[in-house]
Parts: structure tokens; C-alpha cells; sequence
């Protein structure tokens, strides 16, 4: 695979929300859904999803950036520490000068009695061989590849939570669906990906989550925006009127008087988070009825008998 960073298009020093951005961006171009029959989009929406899992995670993108993994979340052959196992100290034998002693030489004799030169090469080959045996060994058999999947939730279904059901091939899987679960997040299923070649453990299952956006409401933060339209009475004498929420319709009090664009806040009607729920602000806006001769007059008397001023003299020509 491809450099992640490449991939997605940022560079190596990008920091969060630009590698959020870009993911999202691709990801949205790249979507099976919007490219049924283009087989290269599928591909590139596979590998825009892989290297997300590596920069999108902040453990995964400083391993990366250090050497210790590959562009697909493999771990990297490092080498020797050193020969003799790295230790070090005043019994640390590097060369094998001990054995040496023990097999009855100074290096200057050769023979049954005595050290051959050869020997020593040999017996440092034969312990960094067995090293590397050994860390094979230790990682034991190759896990089995991961798949993607992604899955559509409507905004509300994100912001309360939901359990979905993900096709993979012949296989359905019962998914569940945090409350508050962003545009764009990506859920690991362990062990639900392909099978190892080798008898390892099975890959996983990575599925990017697409929020669809949300007819009334906007997203700011934790927070929600709504605009909410009003009659020209119900600004002018006040009262309470419904306003839509995530858990249903409640009654907001509009004071008398209320100028259009005024902006009212209720407290935890926003997205669920770890820290508290965020806030719904309703902005008001005032319409005026259309084609009312009562209210043309109104307004002419208004303004040949009581005129004023809403425009100071900063908005003069």
C-alpha cells in the first residue's frame, strides 16, 4: 500500500482536523454508493479507508512516523539490539572471549584443543539466526486480512444511538451505534474480517460510518443550530410555541416584543457527549404574512405618523 499520508493528501505534519477533513472529502468521492460501477473508485475508497486507520489514530500515526509499522498496520523487522543479546556491563562477553577460554585457547592455537578463528564468525552467525528464529516465532502466524464496509445512519439515529445490521458477502452482522457517533468515524470489528492463510487469528472488520445530514438542524460542536420561523404576532405579543428537538417537540416561551434574529438557547438538547450533552440554540425569525391590505395599511400609518429610527448613522451612504 501507498504512503497513508499520500493517500490522503496531507502532510506529515498535519494535525487532526485536517487529516479529518481530507478523509472525509475522499471518502465521500470514493463511496461504493456513488460509484457503483467503477471498480477503482471501490479500490481507492478501500485504501483512503486503510490509511485513515493509520493516520486517523494518534498511537498508529506515531508508530508509523517512527519506522515501528508499515503503511498497513504491520509491524516493521527491527533488526539486532547487538550481538550477546544487548547486555552490557562488566560481565557483557561481546565476542565470545569466555568460550573462547573454556574451549582452551587464546586465538593463537588452532586445532581440537584450541580456538579456530572460524569459530567465532560461525557461533555469532548461528546465535543472531537463531535470534530472528525466535522473533518469528514469537509473532507467531499472520493474522488474516481486514475488510471495510460503510454504513448509512440518519442524523437522528447517530445523535441517539441504534443498532444496524452490516452485510458483508452471505454474512449479516448485528452492529451497535454509539449515541453522538460523528460523520465519518470508523467502528473496528475484531475477528469478524478474513480468515488467516497461515491459521492465525482472522483480520477485522472496519466500517466507516456516514452520517446523513439533518433537514433542520445544524452541527456546531457538541452544539445544535436551528432556525425557527415566527408570525409577526407571536413576536410581537410573545408566547410559547413548539420547537424540535432530538427527543421530541418542547415548548419554548417567546418573550413579547422579539426581534427577528434573536437567538435563544435550551440548556442539553444538543448531541450526547462523554463530558454532558451540548445545547440547542434556536434562532427566531420573524414572517410577514404575504398580500395583507390590513397590515399595508398598518404600516403606511406607521409610517406617516409614528416613524423610527433602526439604522444609525453608520449605515448612512
Amino acid at each position: 500500500m501507498r504512503d497513508p499520508y499520500d493517500v490522503l493528501g496531507v502532510p506529515r505534519g498535519a494535525d487532526e482536523a485536517q487529516v479529518k477533513k481530507a478523509f472525509r472529502r475522499l471518502a465521500k468521492e470514493h463511496h461504493p454508493d456513488r460509484n457503483k460501477d467503477n471498480p477503482k473508485a471501490q479500490r481507492a475508497f478501500s485504501e483512503v479507508n486503510q490509511a485513515y486507520e493509520i493516520v486517523g489514530d494518534k498511537e498508529k500515526r506515531a508508530k508509523f512516523d517512527r519506522g515501528e509499522i508499515d503503511a498497513e498496520g504491520k509491524p516493521r523487522f527491527q533488526g539486532h539490539e547487538g550481538f550477546g543479546g544487548g547486555r552490557g556491563g562488566a560481565g557483557f562477553d561481546p565476542f565470545g572471549f569466555e568460550t573462547m577460554a573454556r574451549r582452551g585457547g587464546s586465538g593463537a592455537r588452532t586445532g581440537p584443543q584450541g580456538f579456530d578463528p572460524n569459530d567465532l564468525f560461525a557461533d555469532l552467525f548461528a546465535q543472531s539466526a537463531g535470534g530472528a528464529r525466535r522473533g518469528q516465532a514469537n509473532q507467531g502466524p499472520a493474522k488474516g486480512a481486514d475488510l471495510t464496509a460503510t454504513l448509512e445512519v440518519s442524523f437522528v439515529e447517530a445523535a441517539n444511538g441504534t443498532k444496524k445490521r452490516v452485510a458483508i458477502g452471505a454474512r449479516e452482522l448485528d452492529l451497535s451505534i454509539p449515541a453522538g457517533i460523528e460523520n465519518g468515524k470508523q467502528m473496528r470489528l475484531r475477528g469478524q474480517g478474513k480468515p488467516s492463510l497461515e491459521g492465525g487469528a482472522p483480520g477485522d472488520l472496519l466500517v466507516t460510518v456516514l452520517v446523513q445530514p439533518h433537514p433542520l438542524f445544524t452541527v456546531d460542536g457538541a452544539d445544535l443550530r436551528l432556525d425557527l420561523p415566527l408570525t409577526l404576532d407571536e413576536a410581537v405579543l410573545g408566547g410559547p410555541v413548539q420547537v424540535p428537538t432530538l427527543s421530541g417537540s418542547v415548548e419554548l416561551r417567546v418573550p413579547a416584543g422579539t426581534q427577528g434574529g434573536k437567538t435563544l438557547r435550551l440548556k442539553g438538547k444538543g448531541l450526547p457527549r462523554p463530558e454532558g450533552p451540548g445545547d440547542l440554540y434556536v434562532r427566531l425569525l420573524v414572517i410577514l404574512p404575504a398580500d395583507d391590505a390590513e397590515l399595508t395599511e398598518i404600516a403606511a400609518n406607521i409610517r406617516a405618523l409614528r416613524p423610527y429610527r433602526v439604522r444609525g448613522p453608520q449605515f448612512d451612504a
